[in-house]
């Protein structure tokens, strides 16, 4: 074969790896662009400004005739909602648990809740983790890969600390698992699991949104003749002391498991040592 042609054979081979490694690259950053573009259209639509408590209270009424007519196709459009809001990370899940609550009521709203939330947050996980993980991986440096071995040995409680303590942003908390090397089946397991109390917690004072409501207007003289009224609420309201240390309690209890075992690992090398 003449150098020539071995020259032109090899120049297509790298042409070709070239071609393939972008179309990988394509592939890989495909779902992340999708979820960031499909966030940038919610924005600029203003969509997000309908997830507030305002927003849930001023629809209220028609929003209950619609369920009432049509329970089955409310509930599966409040459910392809919450997937869609925790899959782009927009705020305002803690207001749709409230409106769930509100429009089917909480064990009701709760379960359905839990399966959207779960599924959500499960697709924001595969997207960073094809789109991010790998580079992140490749690029780590000790301090990371440290970090990410210990939570990856102890994934589960670390998660579990992590959903049933309200202290972290749950964007954060889906996305960070993707980047450590978290595997998808404990991370489902232990979302799924680890927001079950607080989904639940949520949609039982979400319940009794509306006599919190009812009361504030029969306490305002201008709303007596006009039901469309605004009724200035705090959502704040909801969330006691209480509620925040049962929490914090539960959280705790998750740890229990990964304190125990690091336990045993020191206990046992200083036996070693000895």
């Amino acid at each position: 074969m003449r150098l020539e042609e071995r020259t032109g054979m090899a120049s297509e081979s790298t042409i070709g790896d070239e071609s393939d490694k972008a179309r990988s690259a394509v592939r890989s950053y495909l779902p992340l662009g999708v979820i960031l573009s499909a966030m940038a259209l919610a924005y600029a639509m203003g969509w997000h400004r309908y997830l507030t408590l305002a927003a849930l209270i001023r629809y209220r009424d028609a929003l209950g005739d619609f369920v009432a007519t049509n329970f089955a196709l409310a509930l599966a459009g409040y459910f392809a909602i919450y997937v869609a809001v925790v899959a782009l990370s927009l705020p305002g899940a803690a207001i749709l648990t409230i409106a769930g609550a509100v429009l089917f009521g909480w064990i009701v709203g709760g379960a359905v809740t839990v399966f959207a939330a779960t599924l959500g947050a499960c697709l924001i996980f595969l997207a960073a983790r094809s789109s991010l993980g790998e580079t992140l991986a490749n690029r780590a440096g000790p301090f990371l890969n440290r970090l990410a071995a210990g939570f990856r040995e102890d994934a589960f409680g670390y998660l579990m600390f992590l959903r049933l303590v309200p202290a972290f942003p749950f964007w954060l908390v889906n996305l960070a698992p993707a980047l450590l090397g978290v595997p998808l089946r404990v991370y489902l397991v232990a979302t799924f699991i680890g927001i079950i109390p607080g989904t639940f917690a949520f949609s039982f004072l979400g319940a009794g949104l509306d006599s919190i409501v009812a009361a504030q207007r029969a306490a305002n003289p201008d709303c007596a003749a006009n039901p469309d009224c605004a009724v200035s609420f705090d959502p704040g309201a909801l969330i006691t002391p209480e509620l925040v240390l049962a929490f914090a309690a539960l959280g705790l209890v998750a740890l229990v498991p990964v304190l125990v075992k690091k336990w045993r690992r020191a206990h046992g090398r200083d036996k070693e040592v000895g």
